[in-house]
């Protein structure tokens, strides 16, 4: 019984997005000192960071640096949950830092192809709101 749970709850589960990817200047703590600054700045909550290559450390593993910051903004998330409560499996919004064969890169989904899966109008304003954040966020991350 417990592997048909499993399987409907990943069946439940919206697909990733379209990644958009852009590379950053310096290691990753630098740029994802950036990203939060820019979050911050711009009036957002951060929610939390997770450090995914200290997890994989700690457990033993190699995985490299990669950090992901979770964070949001009741004006642009609310509006989209009130249109669909299952929103909230995807927000608050996410944006990775990580380190690949030693170049560093900002990544965050493409917020359009984020909510597709759910019962939200497409032509919500706070989608293009949501979308110029992330780009601005990956552009000051960057560092450029």
């Amino acid at each position: 019984m417990r592997h048909v749970v499993v399987a409907a709850m990943m069946l439940a589960t919206p697909a990733l997005a379209d990644v958009e990817r852009m590379e950053a200047q310096g290691s990753v703590d630098e740029a994802f000192a950036r990203l939060q600054d820019a979050v911050e700045e711009a009036g957002a909550t951060v929610f939390a960071t997770v450090d995914h290559g200290a997890g994989a450390s700690d457990a033993g593993m190699d995985l490299g640096a990669s950090k992901l910051l979770i964070f949001g903004n009741s004006q642009l998330g609310t509006p989209v949950m009130q249109e669909d409560m299952t929103a909230g499996l995807v927000l608050p919004l996410k944006m990775l830092v990580y380190d690949d064969d030693g170049q560093t890169y900002v990544a965050y989904e493409e917020v359009e192809e984020t909510f597709d899966d759910f019962d939200v109008d497409d032509d919500l304003e706070v989608f293009e709101r949501m979308e110029d954040a992330l780009e601005n966020f990956a552009t000051a991350a960057a560092g450029s």
